[in-house]
């Protein structure tokens, strides 16, 4: 992309939005996840057939909890993935954006894939301490 006239390009920046993009989501989706199983309120549809129902005895104990800890995770990753876009508009660490672009990827979306992709390439516009 064209450079603005301070030596930045538009990569990083747009790296760095689609990471803050993908990070909200996941936080959002990661939390109703683990609030609607902690209250055993179903969050699917009774005739999608893929996700079995509350009260038919398959989902146990065990399996609630694991339902519940795939949420938490999917809100931790969120985090990471805005503390690491917010890193990259700020252009302080590459290390820490590109954690943040991974994190966005994990859910295995086309967003995540193209904050890798930009952030990657963005990898000169970083500030280093000298």
């Amino acid at each position: 992309m064209a450079s603005d006239g301070n030596g930045r390009g538009g990569l990083l920046s747009a790296g760095g939005i689609l990471s803050i993009i993908v990070g909200a989501f996941e936080i959002i989706v990661g939390g109703l996840i683990a609030a609607l199983t902690t209250l055993s309120i179903p969050f699917w549809p009774q005739w999608f057939s893929l996700f079995p129902r509350f009260g038919d005895g398959f989902i146990t104990r065990p399996n609630l909890m694991v339902v519940i800890i795939i949420g938490v995770v999917l809100a931790v990753l969120g985090i990471v993935a805005i503390v690491g876009g917010i890193s990259a508009i700020k252009r302080k660490s590459f290390g820490l954006s590109l954690a943040g672009a991974i994190c966005a990827l994990l859910p295995i979306n086309f967003l995540g894939i193209f904050a890798v992709i930009f952030v990657s390439l963005g990898r000169g516009e970083f500030v280093t301490a000298e």
